[in-house]
């Protein structure tokens, strides 16, 4: 078995140290079901000096104000992370269950390279401070006045498993260019994945003591705890819409700022004047299994017209027993495993809510992949059904694939938005010009348009309606993390 590269300890006001009593809980290959090794379980004891640290490290150093010391700082990180990323891949790998394939795009190398772009982007960011103007409104004199922007403070940042190193490295370095200092709780299922964080920050980094810490723990309450805590200033997470719901909810009495990524539904609209509009239906069906369907915005609504949906069913079960599904470790497999038998539950029991619905009818899949006798797999499974069927409004975060039917452009418009959500969508069609009118009457924080690829640190990322609240990556997410503070002086004291 190939070694893995694993860190076990918590990152704490610049030490990496046990959980208090030692505690630590068991990591599971989801491959395999076998347990590779632990992680320290962090009490509350622990979460509280973590978020001390990180308010230390605020309101008592220099660290927000140094920007070119920074991006020093983050091109280190870019740095210790590239020259180990081939020991990191299959730790990666047997941690989540990603096929090794992803790690090569977004599953590893893109997180990594998306550390250069943030340090890029803060050397070349001019908002701190703006001019506004010097009139008089109320003939009281002339006064020069501009605003400024400075770090809002400590981030509270909670991060999810299906492609870990990207949000994991995302909410630890938006906030860093920004100024901020971080306390990160990553996903229980992937603790590795943030731990080997918190030892490159330590031993390759300088990033001083309490800018950056890192905690695992399996107690959810240590989530509440973070969230309600007067010290931080900031929640940033990404996740279920319930469990969304409930930040918000706590984080309302302190007015604590608060950002969401949360669920989709995101649908994938095939107009009728789509080029070879069944095969390409057919294939983008498949989609849905890569990383097996676990992205919040993976396109799991196929739109295209009536006439042509039993032929794009046909095509969408083809190409899904051509999927190669198993070992993640095998370069050629695209779909491994869920990243938890209580994940692969979630998704059985979903599709049964679709069997016994007769607004849905199962075309394949539908339980267990058998052909793996270890792991927790799902077969390829895709519905046809009505727009108001369970399956076509509930995210399975499995791969599982809803087919619609539409009459006219009007009505796939309308089912398109015919969701809670709002995250991410795709429309094709032989017309560029027509494919970006319907794009733009979609209510979704992101649409590729004739398969057009939107994302990247550069972009602003996010969603509508039940898919969350503000935006991560480019200007918009960078300055999520500040705040705005206008001043003012007489001009008669700038002469």
């Amino acid at each position: 078995m190939t070694e893995l590269f694993r860190e076990e300890r918590l990152l704490i006001d610049g030490e990496l140290v046990e959980a208090s009593g030692g505690r630590t809980y068991e990591n599971i290959n989801p491959a395999t079901e076998q347990v590779i090794g632990v992680a320290a379980d962090a009490s509350a004891e622990d979460l509280d000096r973590a978020i001390a640290a990180a308010r230390r490290a605020f309101d008592e150093t220099d660290w927000s104000t140094r920007h070119e010391f920074r991006v020093r700082c983050l091109r280190q990180l870019h740095v210790a992370l590239l020259e180990n990323a081939e020991t990191l891949r299959p730790t990666c790998v047997a941690e989540v269950g990603c096929p090794i394939q992803a790690t090569y795009g977004p599953g590893l190398d893109v997180p990594i390279k998306n550390v250069a772009e943030y340090a890029d982007f803060l050397e070349r960011y001019d908002g701190w401070s703006e001019e506004v103007s010097v009139k008089d409104p109320y003939g009281l004199g002339d006064s020069r006045r501009w605003i400024e922007r400075e770090a809002i403070g400590v981030v509270g940042a909670i991060a999810p498993w299906n492609f870990p190193y990207e949000p994991n490295l995302k909410k630890i370095c938006w906030p860093l260019a920004a100024g901020c200092t971080v306390v990160l709780k990553s996903a229980p299922q992937t603790p590795w994945s943030a731990l080997n964080l918190g030892k490159f920050i330590k031993e390759n980094t300088d990033i001083p003591a309490g800018v950056v810490n890192i905690i695992t723990s399996l107690d959810a309450a240590i989530g509440e705890q973070l969230t309600t805590d007067p010290r931080v200033d900031m929640i940033s997470f990404t996740g279920s819409t319930a469990v969304g719901k409930r930040i918000i909810e706590a984080t309302a009495p302190l007015l604590t700022r608060v950002t969401t990524e949360l669920g989709g539904k995101s649908p994938w609209v095939f107009l009728d004047d789509t080029p070879d509009l069944v095969a390409s239906a057919g294939l983008a069906g498949a989609g849905i299994c890569f990383n097996s369907g676990q992205g919040c915005v993976m396109l799991s609504r196929i739109l295209v017209p009536k006439n042509s949906l039993g032929d794009v069913a046909a095509a969408v079960k083809e190409a899904m027993a051509n999927v190669p599904v198993g070992d993640p470790m095998d370069m050629q497999t695209v779909q491994g495993p869920q990243c938890s038998e209580v994940q692969r539950q979630r998704v059985l029991d979903l599709i049964q809510v679709g069997v016994k619905d007769e607004r849905s009818t199962l075309i394949c899949g539908g339980g267990k992949f058998t052909a793996m006798k270890k792991g927790y797999f799902v077969e390829p499974t895709a519905f046809v059904c009505e727009p108001d069927a369970t399956v076509a409004q509930e995210e399975f975060f499995g791969p599982v694939v809803c087919i619609i039917g539409y009459e006219d452009e009007e009505d796939a418009i309308r089912i398109a938005n015919n969701s809670v959500y709002g995250l991410g969508a795709n429309v094709s069609s032989a017309d560029p010009e027509r494919a970006k009118r319907v794009a733009r009457r979609i209510r979704a924080g992101s649409i590729g348009i004739n398969g057009g690829h939107w994302y990247g640190s550069e972009v602003p990322f996010g969603g509508y309606k039940h898919s969350g609240l503000g935006r991560e990556n480019g200007v918009a997410g960078f300055e999520e993390h500040l705040e705005i503070k206008a001043l003012a002086i007489p001009v008669k004291y700038e002469q």
